[in-house]
């Protein structure tokens, strides 16, 4: 059966939007049903995704924007970088987002199909609280909540910061999405910070021989921390892949919570084991195999597109290539 998912993105500057986009739609478990863009300019954040799309040949997939402040509007919109660079061109600017608003998209597709959808939410959880807020049945009719985000910094992780930055960007949207009951796994940065793309990786990505990759390697090149120091994280790019193949990731049952009144900590996220008074709230990934994890992302980044069949499932083929095999997940 193949998984029917939602991504929900605030794809920018930061590449590993861009990587889970790619590794989606190279999954052929996968059946990318929407995009919805979340935080800041999200008009411009549509037309990324949509350029990225169209040089995937798939123009079947709607993309809707949603919310540009944070929830309560109490944090100014953090917006450095340099969105867009190196794949949009000045004709770009015509490319429009589908019209319905992602809100409005999320909560009618999960409720016209209960237990189907599986959300990946990989930016801050404005669009995701927004929708829950506009129907707490929502949470009971997810299939899935898969979401890159949080930190619990163990003692050996301590280098890590205190608040994850989709977290820190809406803390209240982050506790009313993980205080939702809804069934959820979270991806945070004790383990994402274990897998890294590397120049090598890029090279291979390209060699693929499409626009769409060269697209892909282009962006993961101009990346800030990339050029800077020849690698980056797979922060992304790791909850897709644990999304299509779970056992990716050892996880554990935890009670997590947000603050968001600290003067030092707004954003973190304490997790403890669950209580019969703090039940457990997510699935938190808390251990991986970097090696195997890497090369499951690479094997997907450098693979052929999954193009949408007949049947409305998808079949990986690109210049006649097989695609990967299904393994795992869903």
């Amino acid at each position: 059966m193949a998984i029917r998912t939602i991504l929900d993105t605030d794809i920018g500057t930061d590449v590993d939007d861009c990587l889970a986009l790619a590794v989606v739609l190279a999954s052929p478990e996968v059946q990318l049903e929407g995009v919805t863009c979340v935080y800041g300019d999200v008009r411009l954040r549509a037309r990324m995704v949509r350029k990225l799309l169209r040089l995937a040949e798939r123009d079947d997939v709607p993309v809707m924007i949603g919310a540009e402040p944070p929830l309560l509007g109490l944090r100014p919109v953090y917006w450095p970088g340099h969105e867009g660079v190196g794949l949009l061109e000045p004709e770009d600017e015509a490319i429009e987002p589908d019209p319905e608003h992602a809100v409005d998209y999320l909560v009618r597709t999960v409720m016209e199909n209960p237990g189907e959808i599986h959300l990946l939410a990989v930016g801050p959880l404005t669009n995701v609280a927004l929708a829950l807020r506009r129907e707490p049945r929502l949470a009971a009719q997810l299939r899935h909540l898969t979401i890159m985000g949080g930190v619990a910094r163990s003692v050996d992780r301590l280098h890590l910061p205190i608040g994850e930055h989709n977290i820190v960007c809406d803390p209240e949207a982050a506790h009313v999405v993980l205080s939702s009951g809804a069934p959820i796994t979270l991806i945070p940065l004790d383990v994402t910070t274990q897998v890294e793309i590397r120049r090598g990786d890029t090279d291979r990505i390209r060699a693929a021989g499409t626009p769409f990759h060269d697209a892909v390697a282009r962006q993961v090149e101009l990346y800030p921390r990339f050029a800077e120091t020849g690698a980056t994280f797979l922060h992304d790019p790791l909850a897709a892949a644990a999304m299509v193949r779970p056992l990716l990731v050892d996880t554990a049952a935890l009670h997590v919570g947000v603050e968001t009144q600290g003067r030092l900590t707004t954003g973190a996220t304490p997790m403890k084991l669950p209580t019969e008074e703090a039940p457990a709230t997510a699935q938190v990934a808390v251990g991986l195999d970097p090696g195997e994890a890497e090369a499951f992302i690479m094997e997907r980044l450098a693979g052929p597109v999954a193009v949408r069949g007949a049947t409305g499932r998808t079949a990986a083929t690109v210049g006649g290539r097989p695609g990967p095999n299904p393994a795992g997940g869903g």
